[in-house]
């Protein structure tokens, strides 16, 4: 079972992006799905998570009011909705579920995401 995300890119300062990450292979389940992000000489950090069966969400500060963390069951996918986007967004994102909070048990690959000023 793979995580794969996709939907990054380059957006300038207040533009928004859509991250999508699928859950490839046999079927995969985990208890909360999530987003983490790496920017350049920083430690990885928390985003975002959803649970699934109950749907809530759990938002970082930085974060908090601009991004949107949704699933759709029927597919196993998870997006995360960036509206509002800063510079210091700029990072790797990457997907990840799991059976606790913040979920980290399984990895995707990352995409970037870039925003310019």
């Amino acid at each position: 079972v793979q995580l794969v995300e996709s939907g990054g890119g380059l957006v300038q300062t207040g533009g928004s992006l859509r991250l999508s990450c699928t859950a490839s292979g046999r079927t995969y389940s985990s208890h909360i799905r999530g987003w983490f992000r790496q920017a350049p000489g920083k430690e990885r950090e928390f985003v975002a998570a959803i649970r699934q069966n109950s749907g809530n969400t759990y938002y970082s500060d930085p974060v908090k009011g601009r991004f949107t963390i949704s699933r759709d069951r029927t597919t196993n996918t998870v997006y995360l909705q960036m509206n509002n986007l800063k510079p210091e967004d700029t990072a790797v994102y990457y997907c990840t579920g799991g059976s606790t909070y913040p979920p980290r048990d399984k990895w995707g690959q990352g995409t970037q995401v870039t925003v310019s000023s």
